[in-house]
């Protein structure tokens, strides 16, 4: 009962809820004085976005930045002593090293395939039906796509038939005996990359490619008039005018790596030197139980993060300028 009266506010309340604001906010400010309504209707409809993004980013951000500066049960005051103690961590190092793995490879190789997807998929006749089929596995979550690998990934030994898809035809049409790819360092951090790249490779190609349709057939078939190659269109003409949303869709890719934590906890859960610093955060917060360390680590991704945000800002603000 208590879930479809849940369910029930989520699709009748919310709606019912917005509208009232919609209904409420219009009828304020028609008793405005006309030189007033002007200066306050964008405030007021952009209040409901400044009051979600102060109470979900904000103030947990700063509760976050704060709750670092305790102990373990957010009683006592100990300064920077997490932020020391999260360097000494044995796995931290292992953590460091796994996200830059991320960052390098896994926002590589989706961009990568994004545009080489997005280019060929422009050509086919059945674009439709092969970008849906890339794009598919958005569909589903990071966790069931984690579910579905580790099922493709699973090792028995020799002498036991293989119940894992990829060792499974590994051993049928080779020689080779089957692998324990999720647990032999550092294939194993490239196997979970791989199921990220699965994953994400459909986001890429799908952005790149509206990108990609808004540049002048005219101007491609000019170039190839003139006698450029195929080679030289795209890296004369295209990669320019592709640039910004490349930069964009990599921004977003490397966020994502720099916090990536649903395919590690679900396949090793950190273990065989595959853990991230999100998972070493989980593990401080509900394994160690130590409120301090994880609110510093969270701090310390934060900071990772918001370096790349400020370079897309700085990209975004000259983009407008020239245009």
């Amino acid at each position: 009962m208590d879930r479809v009266a849940a369910l029930a506010v989520a699709v009748v309340g919310v709606p019912l809820l917005l509208v009232g604001y919609i209904v409420a906010s219009e009828w304020l400010l028609g008793r405005l004085p006309l030189r007033r309504r002007a200066g306050v209707r964008p405030w007021v409809w952009i209040g409901p976005a400044i009051t979600f993004v102060v109470v979900y980013l904000i103030y947990p951000s700063l509760a976050t930045i704060w709750l670092s500066l305790f102990d373990a049960r957010s009683e006592r005051f100990v300064g920077l002593a997490n932020y020391e103690q999260i360097v000494q961590l044995s796995d931290v190092h292992i953590a460091i090293r796994n996200n830059v793995l991320w960052v390098v490879f896994f926002s590589g190789i989706v961009l990568a395939f994004g545009l080489v997807f997005a280019i060929l998929a422009d050509r086919v006749r059945y674009e439709g039906l092969a970008k849906s089929l890339i794009f598919l596995p958005m569909a589903i979550s990071f966790t069931a796509a984690s579910v579905i690998w580790k099922f493709v990934f699973d090792y028995q030994p020799a002498e036991v038939t293989q119940t894992g898809l990829l060792n499974a035809i590994l051993t049928g049409l080779t020689p080779i005996d089957p692998q324990a790819w999720l647990i032999s360092p550092p294939w194993n951090n490239l196997a979970l990359i791989a199921v990220g790249v699965w994953v994400w490779t459909g986001f890429a190609m799908v952005i790149i490619s509206a990108a990609l349709k808004g540049i002048p057939v005219e101007l491609l078939e000019a170039a190839r008039v003139d006698g450029a190659r195929e080679l030289t269109v795209f890296r004369r003409i295209l990669l320019p005018l592709l640039g910004p949303t490349i930069a964009v869709v990599g921004t977003t890719l490397v966020i994502f790596a720099l916090k990536s934590f649903d395919i590690v906890y679900v396949m090793t859960s950190g273990n065989y030197e595959t853990e991230v610093i999100a998972n070493l955060m989980y593990e401080q917060l509900f394994s160690v139980r130590h409120n301090g360390r994880a609110s510093s680590i969270a701090v310390v991704l934060l900071l990772a993060i918001v370096p790349v945000l400020i370079i897309n800002l700085r990209r975004f603000r000259f983009q407008e300028a020239v245009r």
